[in-house]
């Protein structure tokens, strides 16, 4: 289980229910009572390196924006699939080597957890239950892991009672943990997608830390499948290196070894993207990574990927590979041009709703 160094709690929020399920599991910590503008006032944690110390540093605070957004995947000049996401916490306690958090989250000293889920369940309501003939996907793994703080937090028993009880809304809890044991307790009459970002043991043992291993990941795919949920896979970021098309190939025909297609909602497949300051963070917090050693190009959007050609190529080969093992199980690509998506699969959406219909239609 996640373990920090200390729990601080702005004042006013000591007696929320996570705040006390938290309390309740963690008796030894220091706790620390602050002010709502405690985070715009304290300085970064000391040390050579404040984003993993700041990981240790449990902060529970109101959150007083919204909390539905649009996935920031729907950038200009990429395919979108009008997902939307929501988020309880802000930073993750694991520490991937490719994680986007450690530029989007520099300066932020905390692992920050947001009390006021009952806001959070309002908004959602006032949007889906308005439109009960628009189909929504809705995920919670944009800023930190959907579950690897379940144990801890406990948000599942919030969640997916509301979710489940909604008919045209799906909810996506993303993880590369496998804590999944509250979930097992729970109902989700198909409305409540668990899925797993997914590399090759060879790239998880290396560059995925703190994440539960491969072979862990794909047994809670299977026991949440048996409990009735959906499941979902997410080969994202696709990494190039020697042997990576036997390693793909491998892991895929472990997922469909493991648990039935017939309960896989989508897998998608994305390519690794990394924004110039991303890759200075990663120089200097990974020195041994291999995530920098491929052929990589500076895209529209600012971020380099890998070099078309060579991602086209590995998108074909998973895809051939997935169509062969599950072929009914959509897939799509994300953060991906029209182009890209022509060269791989011969042609692209119309528009963002055809992506978003492919993945809701059959599942809701």
């Amino acid at each position: 289980m996640y373990q920090p160094t200390e729990i601080l709690i702005e004042r006013g929020e000591e007696e929320a229910p996570v705040v006390q399920r938290a309390l309740a599991r963690l008796p030894e910590l220091p706790v620390h009572i602050v002010e709502k503008d405690w985070e715009q006032r304290k300085a970064r944690p000391a040390g050579n390196d404040p984003f993993g110390a700041g990981k240790r540093r449990l902060f529970f605070t109101r959150q007083r924006a919204g909390f539905l957004e649009h996935c920031p995947a729907g950038t200009p000049g990429l395919v979108c699939c009008n997902y939307l996401v929501v988020s309880l916490i802000s930073n993750c306690p694991m520490d991937c080597s490719y994680c986007f958090l450690q530029e989007y989250l520099a300066n932020n000293p905390t692992l920050k957890v947001f009390t006021n889920s009952d806001d959070l369940l309002d908004e959602v309501a006032q949007v889906v239950d308005r439109q009960p003939w628009r189909p929504f996907r809705i995920g919670t793994g944009e800023l930190s892991d959907s579950l690897a703080l379940d144990a801890l937090l406990g948000f599942s028993a919030d969640l997916v009672p509301f979710f489940a009880a909604r008919k045209n809304v799906l909810l996506e809890l993303k993880t590369k943990s496998d804590c999944i044991d509250n979930l097992l307790r729970l109902e989700s009459h198909g409305r409540v997608v668990v899925s797993w970002s997914l590399t090759p043991p060879a790239i998880a043992d290396t560059e995925e830390h703190g994440t539960a291993p491969f072979a862990n990941r794909l047994r809670a795919a299977r026991r949440v499948q048996q409990a009735g949920y959906k499941t979902g896979f997410h080969f994202d970021p696709l990494i190039e290196y020697p042997g990576w098309e036997t390693d793909y190939q491998q892991a895929l025909e472990q997922v469909f070894a493991t648990v039935d297609p017939r309960g896989v909602a989508w897998v998608s497949f994305g390519s690794l993207r990394l924004t110039p300051p991303l890759r200075k963070a990663i120089r200097q917090r990974f020195p041994q990574t291999r995530l920098l050693s491929g052929e990589q190009v500076l895209c529209d959007d600012g971020k380099w990927r890998t070099f078309q050609a060579l991602r086209v190529t590995m998108y074909r080969a998973l895809i051939t590979q997935l169509n062969r093992l599950a072929p009914t199980v959509p897939v799509y690509m994300c953060m991906e041009t029209a182009p890209v998506w022509r060269k791989v699969f011969g042609r692209a959406p119309g528009c963002d709703k055809d992506v978003a219909r492919s993945l809701t239609a059959p599942n809701l």
